[in-house]
């Protein structure tokens, strides 16, 4: 399927680029050449081939959700530099 140049600057134009005219000739034969092996893939015969959703059968790899105990205010503070009244203290960032 040989497209034209308008199609391109079309295209073109949807896609906010702006080509100079050897670069439209030049995609107007690239373009072309990939429509046409995309229509050589539409003939292939695949009635024999299931259709495929999914490529990957491998499902949800994560871990249960499993209820575990909480850290305590003292433990989750212990590492901190700052720390007033169980909360992180963090320098101001806003004037």
């Amino acid at each position: 399927m040989a497209l034209t140049r308008e199609q391109v600057l079309q295209i073109a134009e949807l896609a906010k680029l702006k080509l100079t005219d050897q670069e439209v000739d030049l995609f107007v034969d690239q373009l072309s050449a990939i429509l046409d092996y995309a229509q050589q893939l539409n003939e292939l015969n695949t009635d024999a081939i299931p259709p495929t959703a999914q490529v990957f059968t491998q499902r949800n790899a994560l871990r249960d959700d499993v209820l575990q105990p909480c850290l305590t205010p003292d433990q989750a503070l212990a590492n901190a530099p700052r720390w007033q009244d169980n909360y992180f203290q963090v320098p101001q960032i806003l004037e």
